[in-house]
Formats: C-alpha cells, structure tokens, sequence
C-alpha cells in the first residue's frame, strides 16, 4: 500500500500548504485512504508537517486532509 501523506510531503516546499485526497486512478479508495490520516499524524508528531484540517463525510470517513510543511 502507498503513503499518501508521505508522497505528498516529499512533493511541498517548506511552507506551502496542500490537500491530501485519495486519487482513484492509483487505486486509493476511501476506506484505504483512512491510513493517510495515522501517517500524516506521524510526519506531525516528528513535527515535519502541521494538519490544518481533516474533512470527513457524513459516515465519518476521512476524505481529505490539509497539511502545511514545516521542515
């Protein structure tokens, strides 16, 4: 399984803010994307990156998630 929130972090400058979604030409599907969430709190924890936001549906899954580059 890919690392969303990973390959999005490697592609933003320092500063720059992004939306992390899942992209279904690669095969993401809103059930596997919730794992983009637990590696993106991770990437904050090592305080590379701050989650500005966390959109859900109504169901309650994760369909995108707003980061800032930090480091």
């Amino acid at each position: 399984m890919r690392d969303i929130a990973k390959e999005v972090y490697k592609k933003m400058k320092v500063g720059s803010v992004a939306w992390i979604r899942p992209v279904a030409a690669k095969g993401d599907t809103l059930e596997s994307f919730q794992t983009a969430h637990d590696s993106a709190r991770l990437l904050e924890e090592e305080g590379l990156i701050d989650i500005e936001k966390v959109q859900r549906q109504a169901d309650g899954l994760i369909d995108a998630i707003r980061i800032q580059r930090l480091a």
